[in-house]
């Protein structure tokens, strides 16, 4: 730089620097410097003190002038072009850096959903879940009823006793010849065990069978006048008749609700995860605990027909399941639509039912008498 450039430099400087300076500073600058004992300094001292405060404006005007330049030339000079080639690339890497660093927690937070166990169900989800299940039964099935063919609370007790192990198709076919024998309780008390153990044999255990019978018909005709009672407390009391049975009389001969826990039943509710119990009577505690009790009889029939026609033991037609979306079970048939439909068995695959005189409103054919099948 030429001396000329530098002084043109130092003026504006220097001005600044004496605006900046303080006004006490000012003025004592101002003032003649005093000599020893507070007498004004000599003229030379004067001019020199003047000389040399002027050098120093200078100077320090230039000072800060050159730092004032050095930091903005540092900065622009720290602005490396590699450096703002490097903020500006950085701007959209990090941006794809956060969304595939987002991407792969998301990814994570779904596999860990897709691996996390199913959470427990509620009381009120299962009660919603049984209720709904109900509901659908009762519009695929609204003639559902008692497979049993009887006329009266004899006939239907009789009729049960001989259903165990056995099907109701094979009970109606035997029932007419014996309630033709034995048509109340005073007359199957009076029987000859042998003949009513032919007349009962197509049934299967007609020994202990034919035993149960003339017990409870001499029950009946000792104890209660000949007559069924129409109390459960009383009715298990009868040689032959558990729960599942007097449930079955109550229910569809004395209009007394009751959950009927047969095979049928009790495979159902445990794969609708109703109960896991095994035992009969804390299945029908803890299914009645999910219904009204009005509902408790015709569940029962609802869901034996189920059980009969679709939900089957071996091999469930679950492909041609009505109640399929709520099952938690699923899946553990034919889930092929068309192979489960030749699964499918009575009035839902075509075929005659079990009763021989059934009721008016059933859709499909009756059974066939013993014999003519």
């Amino acid at each position: 730089m030429t001396e000329s450039a530098a002084e043109s430099a130092a003026k504006p400087a220097a001005a600044g620097a004496a605006k900046a300076a303080p006004k006490p500073a000012a003025r004592a600058a101002a003032k003649p410097a005093a000599g020893d004992g507070g007498k004004p300094a000599p003229k030379s001292a004067a001019k020199r003190a003047s000389k040399s405060a002027a050098a120093a404006a200078p100077k320090s005007a230039a000072g800060s002038a050159g730092h004032a330049t050095s930091k903005s030339t540092s900065k622009s000079a720290s602005k490396s072009p590699s450096e703002s080639t490097s903020k500006a690339t950085s701007k959209p890497a990090a941006k794809s850096a956060a969304k595939s660093t987002s991407k792969s927690a998301a990814g994570s937070v779904a596999e860990a959903v897709a691996t996390e166990p199913a959470r427990a169900e509620s009381r009120t989800a299962l009660v919603r879940r049984a209720r709904r299940i109900n509901r659908e039964l009762a519009d695929v099935y609204p003639y559902a009823h008692p497979e049993l063919d009887f006329e009266n609370p004899f006939q239907l007790l009789v009729a049960t006793v001989l259903s165990a192990q056995t099907t109701d198709l094979r009970v109606n076919q035997t029932t007419p010849a014996l309630f033709a024998a034995y048509p109340t309780p005073e007359d199957m008390a009076a029987a000859d065990p042998e003949t009513l153990e032919q007349l009962i044999r197509p049934t299967g255990f007609f020994r202990a069978k034919a035993k149960s019978l003339i017990g409870l018909s001499v029950a009946l005709r000792d104890r209660f006048d000949g007559e069924v009672p129409g109390r459960i407390a009383d009715l298990v009391t009868l040689p032959g008749v558990g729960r599942k049975t007097a449930n079955v009389v109550l229910g569809n001969a004395f209009g007394v609700p009751g959950v009927t826990v047969d095979t049928h039943f009790g495979r159902l509710v445990r794969r609708w995860k109703w109960t896991v119990a095994e035992d009969a009577e804390k299945v029908e505690a803890e299914v009645c605990s999910l219904f009204p009790k009005s509902e408790w009889t015709m569940l029962s029939h609802r869901v034996i027909f189920h059980g009969r026609r679709v939900c089957h033991s071996r091999r469930p037609a679950c492909g041609a399941c009505p109640i399929a979306p709520l099952c938690p079970s699923y899946g553990e048939g034919e889930t092929d639509p068309e192979k489960a439909k030749k699964l499918l068995k009575y009035e839902m695959g075509g075929q005659p039912g079990q009763r021989l005189k059934p009721p008016p409103d059933y859709p499909g054919l009756p059974a066939r008498p013993l014999g003519a099948e």
